[in-house]
This record gives structure tokens, C-alpha cells and sequence, in this order.
């Protein structure tokens, strides 16, 4: 089962990768404020289609993001596979209670959708991260950095697509607290995910290493 990977572990590398950055900026007398750097998380998750839930996930991060377009999508395409992994996880442990029941099935199926995303975005957030650490942009003369951009705008949009199926298939799932919940937690992933995608596709048409 792909989904018990050693995640965090990914997560606090690029975590730590961002607070690094955001030290950098203050030793070098950089003078961006907590104020500012928490403007630009909110200003960014305009532009997405779920700004609510872009800056109440992203927020957190607005120091060690600072006002870096680059570093805040490799921090959204972080936090949308942690949620992501979250719930393949409580899936899979939901898919064991389910047992021969109406909805095992339906639930099985969006599991496997949902670690198909998994992988998705894991590749998404590897591949940011060769970008973040080569420092190649488009302005060098080089199509490596759009190359790279494409790959992973095509990785998160199917992972939304594998996420959007795995809400389609509980249509057929009678209504209860099984359907809700799942529900629920599938929507929030999308939107988060969704809003990952909006803000790797604005560093995307910046053109910015």
C-alpha cells in the first residue's frame, strides 16, 4: 500500500528548506515584515477558487514562504499531499471496517483513486523541488524550467481529476454518516489540491526560479 510512505519526513526537508530561505533574507538585512509576508498568502489565495481555504492552510507558512512565488507552491503542493495521504489513509482503514457492506465497493474504489493522487502530487512536490534548488528560470534561455512547470501542473491536474472520480463513485453509495463523512473530507482535499494547482500554475506563468 503506497500511501505509508515516510512523508513527514519529505515535508519537514521542504519546511525546513523555506525557513532557511526566510533566515537568509533577515541576515541579509532584508526588511519584509510578518505583516507583509501574511499579506502576500492572502493576496496569492485570491487568485485561487477557494481562497478561504488556500489562506487557512498556507498561512501558517507566510514567514518561512516570504514573498517568494516559488517557495509558497512548493509549500501548497506540500500541505495538499499531506491532506491527500490523510485521507487515502482513513479510507483504507475505513475500506477494512466496510467488510462486505453496500458501500465497501463504492469506498475501495475512491481509496485507490485517492493514492493514485498521492503519487501524483508526491512527483509534483519532487519536481518543484529540482526547480527550487537548480535555480533555472525561463529568463536564462532555457526550456527547462517550463518543461518541468508542465510536468507538474499535469501531475496535480490528474491528481484532481483522480479526486473528482473518487467523489463520483459515492453517488452510488446510499446516504448515511459513511457517505458524509467521506464526503466531506474528499471536498476539502479537492479544494486544497485545486488551490495548489492555481498557485504552481501562477509561479508557472511568472516565469521565476
Amino acid at each position: 500500500m503506497r500511501i505509508q510512505r515516510p512523508l513527514h519526513l519529505l515535508l519537514s526537508l521542504v519546511f525546513l528548506a523555506a525557513a532557511f530561505s526566510a533566515a537568509t533574507v533577515v541576515e541579509n538585512g532584508g526588511t519584509t515584515s510578518s505583516d507583509d509576508n501574511t499579506d502576500f498568502i492572502r493576496t496569492s489565495c485570491n487568485t485561487t477558487l477557494y481562497p478561504k481555504v488556500c489562506y487557512s492552510s498556507l498561512s501558517r507558512h507566510a514567514n518561512a514562504v516570504q514573498q517568494n512565488p516559488g517557495q509558497l507552491a512548493r509549500v501548497a503542493i506540500a500541505v495538499s499531499l499531506l491532506k491527500v495521504q490523510s485521507a487515502a489513509s482513513y479510507l483504507s482503514n475505513l475500506t477494512l471496517k466496510a467488510g462486505n457492506s453496500p458501500a465497501a465497493k463504492e469506498v475501495h474504489d475512491c481509496f485507490s483513486k485517492l493514492d493514485d493522487a498521492v503519487d501524483q502530487i508526491r512527483d509534483s512536490l519532487k519536481q518543484m523541488r529540482q526547480i527550487g534548488s537548480s535555480g533555472v528560470g525561463a529568463g536564462d534561455g532555457t526550456s527547462s524550467f517550463r518543461f518541468q512547470m508542465s510536468n507538474v501542473l499535469t501531475w496535480m491536474s490528474a491528481a484532481i481529476t483522480n479526486e473528482g472520480t473518487c467523489m463520483d463513485g459515492l453517488n452510488d453509495v446510499s446516504e448515511g454518516p459513511v457517505k458524509t463523512d467521506v464526503s466531506r473530507r474528499v471536498t476539502k482535499v479537492k479544494k486544497i489540491t485545486s488551490n495548489a494547482l492555481a498557485l504552481a500554475n501562477s509561479y508557472s506563468n511568472k516565469g521565476m526560479p
